[in-house]
């Protein structure tokens, strides 16, 4: 109820230049004006917390701190009120109708300087409050100042040029917007849209959040708590609330950084990886707030798309938004952050294992495949990363893995490179040929069951030094061994592999006698260093081009091997049924190395040599 006749002034040049910007252009959704009045709500209520401790005396002392909204669908209105500092009628001018405090002036220099990318943080500004007129017809405020004996008063405008103050009487301390909605932005007097808003926007603010009498904001800002005054069942409710999640997190890391940024942030990893059981890939889920007001709930370039499994919140008052707070404006500020955040987490990842190496087992078994996509295509984290990978290996026992860092550690002074073996398992690899002149020489070789590791083996190259190198690759040179009794002369041998490369023609473009055979007859080798068999077949399963190429293949053979003993005599004695043994050799070391793409020559082949027992 006014005192007074109402006052009317214009809206200064810059204010309805910004309110044309506001209204029009600035922002993408128009639910952010529900973010942007709250937000002002809290400062409000922040600045008369500060005040009441300055200040000997304060109009209405008693009034509880508190944001409270109320929807009414059949008025059309939506009503916004504090209990924060309020304003005098020069606050109110010199605030919403002038640029002395708004900052409008300082923004549209910047929007005239170098357009949107030179835009920063609303808050800033303090232009927020234009917001409003994105969904409202008319904008009321009324205001009482926290200064005893000040009246109170309501600041109204339509946001067409023009504003008039008027005293308003029987006024609590602080403020209450009451917005008449358009036509078109009814859905905003609705107590479910807001509710939606507010849970999504304003879940964290420091103070009670009231909608219809309703306390929406129940879960605090854990993140800027001391970690060690929360408790365990805080965090895990935290993160069934900010996660959407039913169980416990598996891991958590709460820290805060002064610099080179001020960071405070609580991450979790969830307890299942739920791409590996064929679910959709996972989307960023740490949310970046600035000041406990959320600015992208799912942030695409804040950290690398091989962290997309974590879980959490990242507040960081230092970062320059644009003017709508809905995407960063300073995209090096945001790298900054994100590597801050990488480097701190890949710490924690590191001080897991070894310092609690079975929870890092556990935590590897379900994430490991993000650490080796990270490996392969980080470059600015890869050597971090490098370290934390674990593979079984062929000193192991099965289900134990080592590191890359534990197997330099056992390597001979001798050796040059790291080794390792692509399989489908553990039983796959060991009963093959390639691992035979290994073992015989006492050298340790990692076991690689995931179809990436091929891709980031091929990728990481070396570690500390050390070439990683495939042991099945047809370059590798071992060592001479004592050589046996009973084998083949040279002589023979030659012949030998000359009469097998004559006699399978293309099927193989070389055969030698191999230094890395012991028991088994023969190994087949890949000869083309592009690639290799295992990402052939990956190839072939994603149907790219290339993929259906006949397979180069070497065949190397063991001089020791009873089979090519007999095989020698017989190619002479028997030529037709040396050739039969010969093919099927030929396809035994295919099978082997997961090469044979069709079994039915071979299938009809031993039915021949059956025929001849």
């Amino acid at each position: 109820m006014s005192t007074a006749t109402p006052q009317k002034f214009e809206f200064q040049a810059e204010i309805a230049q910004l309110l044309d910007i506001v209204t029009h252009s600035l922002y993408t959704e128009k639910e952010i004006f529900v973010r942007e009045l709250v937000s002002n709500a809290s400062d409000a209520l922040e600045k008369f917390r500060h005040t009441s401790l300055t200040e000997k005396e304060v109009f209405d002392a008693d009034a509880k701190p508190a944001i409270n909204l109320t929807t009414d669908d059949k008025a059309k209105t939506l009503t916004i009120s504090d209990t924060g500092v309020g304003m005098t009628r020069a606050e109110l001018i010199e605030n919403l109708g002038t640029i002395a405090h708004s900052g409008s002036k300082a923004f549209l220099k910047a929007l005239g300087e170098g357009g949107q990318k030179n835009a920063n943080l609303i808050g800033q500004f303090g232009v927020g409050f234009y917001s409003a007129f994105m969904v409202a017809k008319s904008v009321k405020v009324y205001s009482r100042s926290w200064r005893t004996g000040e009246p109170g008063h309501v600041w109204t405008s339509d946001g067409s040029g023009s504003y008039e103050i008027e005293e308003a009487a029987d006024l609590s301390r602080g403020s209450k917007i009451v917005l008449e909605l358009k036509d078109e932005c009814t859905e905003f007097a609705t107590e479910g849209r807001i509710k939606e808003i507010l849970e999504r926007y304003s879940a964290f603010v420091s103070f009670p959040v009231n909608l219809n009498g309703t306390h929406i904001n129940t879960v605090t800002a854990l993140w800027l708590r001391s970690k060690h005054e929360i408790k365990d069942e805080e965090y895990t409710e935290f993160y069934k609330f900010q996660a959407h999640a039913y169980e416990d997190p598996m891991l958590r890391l709460h820290f805060s950084a002064d610099a080179p940024l001020a960071i405070n942030a609580l991450l979790f990893v969830p307890q299942e990886n739920t791409e590996r059981y064929g679910f959709a890939r996972l989307e960023p889920s740490v949310s970046l707030y600035c000041r406990k007001v959320l600015i992208d709930a799912a942030p695409k370039d804040l950290l690398p798309e091989w962290l997309r499994f974590l879980k959490g919140v990242v507040d960081s008052e230092d970062l320059p938004l644009n003017i709508s707070r809905e995407t960063m404006q300073d995209k090096a500020l945001l790298d900054k952050l994100g590597k801050v955040i990488t480097k701190r987490f890949l710490k924690f990842l590191d001080e897991e294992a070894t310092q609690r190496p079975e929870s890092y087992v556990k935590f590897y078994a379900q994430f490991g495949l993000f650490l080796k996509e990270g490996a392969a295509l980080d470059h600015a984290h890869k050597d971090q990363l490098v370290k934390l990978l674990r593979f079984e290996s062929s000193l192991t026992d099965k289900t134990k893995a080592t590191s890359l860092a534990d197997y330099v550690s056992r390597m001979g002074a001798d050796q040059k490179e790291i080794y390792y073996l692509v399989g489908a398992n553990r039983a796959t690899i060991e009963s093959g040929p390639y691992l035979e002149g290994f073992k015989a020489r006492n050298l340790e070789v990692l076991f690689c069951y995931e179809p990436v590791d091929e891709y980031v083996m091929n990728n990481v190259r070396e570690f500390d030094g050390k070439k990683l190198t495939a042991a099945d690759h047809g370059d590798v040179k071992l060592s001479d061994l004592p050589k046996p009794e009973g084998a083949l002369s040279e002589d023979d041998t030659k012949k030998l592999t000359n009469w097998l490369k004559e006699t399978l023609g293309e099927r193989v473009g070389e055969v030698k006698a191999s230094d890395r055979l012991v028991d088994s007859p023969a190994l087949a080798i890949n000869a083309d260093k592009f690639m290799s068999a295992h990402m052939r077949r990956m190839m072939k399963a994603m149907n790219k081009d290339g993929a259906d190429t006949p397979s180069k293949v070497n065949l190397e053979i063991n001089p020791r091997s009873a089979v090519m003993k007999r095989l020698f005599e017989t190619h002479t004695a028997s030529p037709e049924k040396a050739r039969l043994v010969a093919e099927q050799i030929l396809d035994n070391a295919l099978i082997s190395a997961g090469m044979l793409e069709d079994a039915t020559p071979m299938v009809a082949r031993l039915y021949k040599l059956l025929e001849s027992v």
